[in-house]
């Protein structure tokens, strides 16, 4: 599969709708990355390497959070997401009392001490500060792709947008992927919804990354999610959400 996860187990019974449930999931999300032309599928040319994970405060949903993801994975860097879907009461709280307000994406940077809002004004920050030149067109702050990246959300008829009942971990969650993987944004959506903190990895290809993670989880495919809290490891979408609802969901 081009995009990060093998085919076999893909098939396996979804939340709530069965197999035609989750076909439909997996086209929605394919759609939604070809919407986007694939954006954040590659990495690009690399400047320096923080020494700490940024942080985002943002929700899956969220046109202008979606090129902030991109231009992460373009840019092979490793974010804490502290996911604020609408209704959220975990992080939206700590992101609006550090900015001022509630608007998404918040990024903050610990290596640097910067801290801002506008997803245009965070790409160009990142590509200043971790990468070489311009970013590509394809995160420009036009009308062009910011009308894909609100198109890429209405695929996932608005998946990945509003909180759900559930349970918080003690300790954030692992997760590596990569934006334009399809398999990824269904495990991604679950994770906003229920509020979950989770360390992203970002593995696009050519990552520099993907040698120690393969060395980590065996093989490389994504998306794999290490849980700290229970010491369980899942590579398959499917796998992950229905572990992520039947650990953290409120009815679990």
């Amino acid at each position: 599969m081009p995009w990060g996860s093998s085919a076999g187990s893909e098939q396996r019974i979804g939340e709530g709708g069965g197999v035609s449930g989750r076909l439909i999931d997996v086209v929605t999300a394919y759609g939604a990355t070809l919407a986007r032309g694939a954006s954040g599928l590659s990495v690009g040319a690399l400047g320096q390497r923080p020494e700490q994970p940024l942080q985002l405060w943002d929700f899956e949903g969220c046109p202008y959070c979606r090129k902030v993801r991109e231009a992460a994975s373009m840019l092979d860097l490793e974010m804490l997401i502290q996911p604020c879907p609408k209704g959220g009461t975990r992080f939206r709280a700590t992101a609006i009392a550090r900015g001022g307000k509630a608007q998404f994406p918040w990024l903050v940077d610990p290596n640097t001490g910067a801290e801002m809002y506008e997803s245009a004004d965070i790409v160009r920050y990142l590509y200043a500060t971790y990468g070489h030149g311009r970013p590509p067109l394809a995160l420009a702050p036009d009308l062009v792709a910011t009308a894909t990246s609100a198109l890429a959300s209405a695929w996932r008829f608005r998946a990945g947008i509003k909180v759900r009942p559930s349970r918080a971990p003690d300790k954030p969650l692992e997760l590596w992927s990569f934006e334009a993987s399809p398999y990824c944004r269904l495990v991604r959506e679950t994770l906003t919804e229920f509020e979950l903190p989770y360390l992203l990895h970002n593995v696009a290809k050519g990552s520099p990354s993907r040698e120690a993670f393969v060395a980590r989880s065996g093989k490389m495919q994504v998306p794999f999610l290490a849980d700290p809290n229970t010491g369980r490891d899942l590579f398959e979408s499917a796998a992950i959400v229905e572990y992520l609802h039947a650990t953290y969901g409120a009815t679990g």
